[in-house]
């Protein structure tokens, strides 16, 4: 840092930052000469510059001479476009553990499998043991009798052929043909059917690509508040449905 708090330049990733934001903004590419009289930098530092990102793959030189954005500018817009979308949905997420006292799951059923994509959570909140993996257990907890929801039945007895469900408390029900023939519920729950002591709440989510669910987890005791959590879950289950709809897309992990 230099004196007075303001932090120290460095006027070469300066130069090479402003001469990719004007090649940006040329649509079929500048020369080494466009761009040096439009930055002011002179013309040798401006092919130097350009000869080093052009190698890192932030520039691309083509044959007429003149320069566009490169394969890496493409994937920095990329991961940015996930790290946004993935930044407004965990949002939503604290914002529904500061509501309600709870650990916060996103999941979705992907590629056969249940996948749990985000946990927001504290020490005061703490997320559920998960003792036993989540993709065998998708019979006793709501995260994945959710997802399981929003499937066919032909596909619930796949998902089950494959992961046959077993006893995780005295609460877990294994009977296939319950299972598979489950009712579709606006929340689903489970009361101590993953965990004894713990019961979880989760609402669907909307607007991506194959079933998502947003969920709470929460002392057994407290199941008497359970309307209380209803209304707040689903509310945040929408935003975070809309928010994938406009982006079309889950965020990848992280």
């Amino acid at each position: 840092m230099a004196r007075g708090g303001e932090p120290t330049l460095i006027a070469s990733v300066q130069r090479a930052l402003r001469l990719m934001e004007v090649v940006g903004e040329h649509a079929g590419g500048a020369t080494a000469k466009t761009l040096a009289r439009r930055t002011g930098i002179a013309l040798p530092t401006t092919y130097h510059l350009l000869r080093t990102l052009v190698h890192e793959g932030y520039l691309e030189k083509l044959d007429d001479g003149a320069f566009i954005l490169g394969e890496q500018v493409s994937g920095l817009h990329v991961a940015g476009q996930n790290q946004g979308l993935r930044s407004q949905v965990r949002t939503v997420m604290v914002g529904l553990r500061e509501d309600l006292n709870a650990a916060i799951y996103l999941a979705r059923y992907h590629e056969g499998e249940v996948e749990v994509a985000e946990i927001v959570d504290s020490p005061r909140t703490p997320r559920v043991d998960t003792w036993a993996d989540f993709r065998e257990a998708a019979h006793a907890t709501a995260i994945g009798k959710c997802l399981l929801s929003g499937l066919s039945q032909e596909e619930r007895a796949d998902h089950f052929l494959r992961h046959p469900p077993a006893d995780l408390t005295p609460r877990t029900i294994t009977r296939i043909r319950d299972l598979v023939n489950r009712p579709v519920r606006p929340v689903v729950s489970d009361s101590e059917e993953y965990s004894l002591g713990t019961a979880c709440l989760a609402a669907p989510v909307i607007g991506a690509s194959g079933p998502v669910t947003l969920a709470i987890s929460f002392p057994a005791r407290k199941l008497a508040d359970t309307k209380s959590y209803v209304r707040p879950l689903r509310t945040a289950a929408v935003e975070i449905s809309r928010t994938l709809a406009v982006a079309g897309r889950f965020p990848a992990a992280g």
